[in-house]
């Protein structure tokens, strides 16, 4: 897939704040400091089309990036950051459910969780708190030019371990540096997008 455009489209609070149209969307969910913006940025292949903060937590609204005019990707706050108070983490944690409830454009949950460190205790809550909802997910394991390849192995099987995927789900390997997975995550987006022309 070739990206040609891509726009930060809408940020929303709320659920009358979400893109009108039925353009499929693809949410993205993980700890604060996992590397998300590095992700999207990866993925559109732009610099600074999501900011990256020195200040993790930043992100406090539902950010809609319309990419290629075909498709839109949703960031999320994120998660598991102390700093962030607990009313302000209840408040996000509402604003997600809002959208997982009812929002039937969703396709699928890239989670991303950090390659080099064993899933905590509130990737496996997100994970759970999705499967709930009935919604498949691609396990973005981020960071993986950080880790020797004699602990790939080990690395990827804690993942699992953790985890326990439910039939249907995966797990894609991947570096914004060097821009491992990128092909593999662009590919499901193509095919999940065809299904719904």
């Amino acid at each position: 897939m070739k990206i040609s455009n891509v726009s930060l489209a809408i940020s929303a609070v709320r659920r009358s704040q979400y893109p009108e149209g039925a353009l499929p969307e693809f949410m993205l969910v993980g700890r604060s400091n996992v590397g998300k913006s590095s992700f999207i940025n990866c993925l559109v292949n732009r610099k600074n089309i999501a900011r990256i903060s020195s200040r993790p937590g930043k992100t406090q609204t539902l950010n809609f990036y319309l990419v290629n005019g075909s498709f839109y990707l949703v960031d999320v706050p994120g998660y598991g950051y102390a700093a962030v108070d607990r009313r302000t983490q209840e408040k996000f944690g509402k604003m997600i459910e809002e959208y997982l409830e009812k929002r039937e454009e969703l396709r699928r949950v890239f989670m991303l969780i950090d390659f080099r460190h064993k899933p905590t205790e509130d990737d496996l809550l997100m994970y759970n708190f999705l499967k709930y909802y009935n919604i498949p997910v691609s396990v973005i394991a981020t960071k993986v030019d950080k880790v020797p390849s004699s602990k790939m192995e080990k690395n990827k099987k804690q993942i699992l371990d953790t985890l326990d995927l439910v039939v249907g789900d995966d797990l894609i390997l991947f570096s914004s540096l060097t821009k491992l997975g990128r092909e593999e995550v662009l590919k499901k987006i193509e095919e999940l997008t065809e299904e719904m022309i």
